[in-house]
């Protein structure tokens, strides 16, 4: 491997303006995750206080090892959705250390509508729990949640990745045999009763912790019988009685302390499949990489600038330089781990296509997992490209990309846009674990595209029709599909949307993957082997 070369002026005009823009972006991003994290209404955190409870987040850094790392996933779910009433989907997933273990933890926040689940609660937690399952990742639940959010029970109650997605992803974790431990430091209600059921071991807080498929009022209702909450399924209840809970506590301090005694006790899995090297740092500044990454989505930049601030010594040995030039695949390492890189360089052509389903195959032979940096408009279309088989071509790296065995990781670097998403392992594609930079944009083409085309599909139907074009119309349509794109397009819906596992700064992507590689290193993995691709 030698030192990537620069050819960034750090002094000059562009780097300086797109420096600007991009720390302004950063620093939006902070205020933004800042917020999600920690504004709370005093009345909510009155409420929490005044029950004798730890904010969720004190839990957490009760918990995990003193000084740390935590990485949260997910921070700003739901920032763009019910009105704002549901920040971080009213829950903190993140993976931590606890007594030098990684776990992954999943926290209730009562201080949002009382922990309730809406839709996007669900789907962040399952999104955790699909996470634990693929690197067997053992799970830590603070449970403290008021249920199901009722108004918006039709959205997440029945469907495949609704609620009952979470109880099942809990039973194949216990059927890899990885370990879940409960903490109950307030309400499980209903269907959240059967998350410390499911656990292997649970702990709960006496006087505020409670498990039952029905609370008080709706056992009044059902059977006219009148019961306090602690005699229905309090912690000496299910501790002495029921047998549900294995360990009572009598302060949250006390049930947390217990918690890192249970941790302190479970095996690790040793498997590091990965060797690890000699880590080095960058030879390139991290920070550089503000410079870089354009203010404008449609300008283009060289991958390898990026690919040379985030990897060990900036050492990367480039796989096929002179072939396929629009897609860059080699081997670098990260944090000590060997990774096989796919990054953009504009347009996938059938040459990059099949390079990358060439050097994908490789990576898995050689056991090799894989990083993709995201900045790809799509595949190339054209008369001449559907001649030579861009769709067979491109068909061929999505084959490969599924078929492989080993784990992906994604950061969505600056656009991605229609089919090579998915070529570039987007959600769809099962990436173990997918980050996005505060410049990111996303959609299935780009806004101005869509109402180029909407405009051109409109006139269309008119001159079929006979119909007069009406200008002011068209500008219409235009104006609305690019303002409704442009909305759509941005990181922070993206993000909202749980389509990616969080928004990060991009001098943190370093970090960010080594936790990843470190959690990965330690999983099993299947030899899926390949569908039928089409030569």
């Amino acid at each position: 491997m030698s030192i990537l070369k620069t050819s960034i002026n750090t002094s000059s005009n562009e780097f300086n303006t797109n420096y600007i823009f991009n720390k302004k972006l950063v620093e939006i991003f902070r205020k933004k995750q800042e917020e999600s994290r920690l504004k709370r209404s005093d009345r909510d955190i009155t409420r929490v206080r005044s029950q004798g409870k730890l904010l969720p987040r004190e839990r957490i850094n009760l918990l995990l090892d003193q000084g740390s790392p935590f990485l949260e996933l997910s921070s700003l779910a739901a920032c763009n959705a019910y009105n704002g009433e549901a920040p971080s989907a009213s829950c903190i997933t993140g993976i931590g250390s606890i007594h030098g273990k990684d776990v992954l933890i999943i926290a209730n926040d009562p201080t949002v509508k009382g922990g309730a689940w809406y839709p996007l609660t669900v789907k962040k937690i399952v999104r955790a729990l699909d996470i634990a399952i693929e690197n067997q990742l053992p799970v830590v639940h603070l449970c403290d949640s008021a249920g199901g959010f009722l108004p918006q029970q039709a959205n997440l109650f029945a469907d495949k990745e609704h609620a009952g997605r979470m109880f099942r992803n809990q039973c194949v974790l216990s059927k890899l045999g990885v370990k879940q431990l409960a903490i109950v430091f307030g309400h499980c209600t209903a269907g959240g009763a059967y998350i410390p059921a499911l656990s292997d071991y649970s702990i709960m807080v006496r006087g505020n912790g409670a498990i039952f498929l029905a609370g008080p009022p709706l056992v009044k209702a059902a059977t006219g019988e009148n019961v306090s909450a602690e005699e229905l399924g309090g912690a000496d209840l299910h501790s002495q009685i029921s047998g549900t809970c294995d360990y009572s506590a009598d302060s949250e301090e006390q049930a947390i302390e217990l918690g890192r005694e249970v941790v302190e006790y479970w095996s690790e899995n040793k498997i590091s499949i990965y060797p690890r090297e000699n880590v080095s740092e960058p030879y390139y500044s991290p920070t550089e990489l503000y410079g870089i990454i354009p203010n404008d989505i449609k300008k283009a930049y060289d991958s390898r600038e990026v690919i040379a601030r985030i990897v060990d010594a900036s050492n990367f040995h480039e796989f096929q330089p002179q072939y396929g030039k629009t897609l860059i695949c080699g081997y670098a390492y990260i944090w000590g781990f060997r990774v096989g890189i796919l990054a953009n360089n504009g347009v996938i052509f059938n040459e990059s296509a099949l390079k990358g389903a060439h050097f994908i195959q490789l990576c898995d032979k050689n056991k090799t997992p894989l990083l993709f940096l995201q900045n790809i408009t799509g595949f190339m279309v054209g008369k001449e490209y559907e001649r030579r088989g861009i769709t067979k071509d491109g068909a061929k790296f999505l084959m490969a990309q599924v078929g492989c065995s080993v784990p992906k990781i994604t950061i969505m670097c600056h656009g991605s846009f229609g089919a090579g998403n998915y070529a570039m392992c987007g959600r769809a594609f099962d990436s173990r674990f997918i980050f996005a930079w505060p410049n990111h944009q996303i959609g299935i083409m780009g806004g101005e595209q869509a109402a180029k085309t909407l405009v051109e599909v409109k006139e269309r139907q008119l001159r079929k029709n006979n119909k007069k074009i009406n200008e002011k119309e068209m500008k219409e349509i235009y104006d609305n599909t690019l303002a409704g794109f442009n909305e759509q397009m941005t990181a922070y819906y993206s993000t909202s949307q749980i389509w990616d596992d969080g928004i990060i700064d991009p001098i943190d992507t370093r970090s960010c993957l080594g936790t990843a590689l470190t959690v990965i290193s330690k999983s099993k993995f299947n030899d899926f082997g390949y569908g039928v691709m089409r030569f």
